[in-house]
């Protein structure tokens, strides 16, 4: 991975994209878009996690979050691993078993690709982490995001689409709250 996507600045914003191993679609389930959503609540209250912007798509997260203990990679090393375990043992409890079996394999499958990998990994290590520290880059990357429903055909208006923070940013309440930018 090059050094420009790495966290430097450990108390700066960043964008980030979280990817499903496989590019498997998880999130077209709420429950699962659900634990997401909840985390975020939990890592703002108890660990200082500042939530710019997000949208939750069928198999990437993408944010713009923020430290505000100054220790954004351990953050969200901490939120991708309790995410990881919740969503895989809900998907463990699924009553539809040819879903769940799929997906198990494909999380099989594609964690034998890493060398580093455990039995079974949700997340992909990369983040692709990208500093923004200027008003252009935030501007770009927070359209990036609000408009990521728009392109992939989900919604007309960026403030339609739920498990987004444009709706926050348009005036009208969304599912959880988000920080100002």
């Amino acid at each position: 991975m090059g050094e420009s996507y790495q966290i430097s600045d450990q108390s700066e914003a960043y964008y980030m994209t979280f990817q499903v191993m496989g590019w498997a679609d998880v999130f077209t389930r709420k429950d699962y878009r659900d634990i997401i959503l909840q985390s975020f609540i939990h890592c703002r209250k108890e660990k200082g996690m500042l939530l710019r912007a997000y949208v939750i798509m069928s198999n990437h997260v993408h944010v713009i979050m923020q430290s505000s203990q100054g220790d954004l990679s351990g953050l969200v090393r901490d939120f991708k691993k309790y995410t990881s375990k919740q969503i895989l043992k809900a998907i463990s409890k699924n009553k539809y078993k040819s879903r769940r079996q799929w997906l198990e394999i494909i999380f099989k499958y594609h964690t034998k690709l890493y060398e580093r990998a455990r039995e079974v990994q949700f997340w992909t290590y990369e983040n692709h982490a990208v500093e923004m520290n200027t008003t252009d880059k935030m501007q770009s990357r927070l359209n990036y995001i609000h408009l990521n429903p728009v392109r992939y055909g989900l919604v007309d208006k960026e403030a339609e689409y739920l498990y987004s923070s444009a709706r926050n940013y348009y005036g009208i309440k969304g599912l959880i709250e988000k920080d100002l930018i």
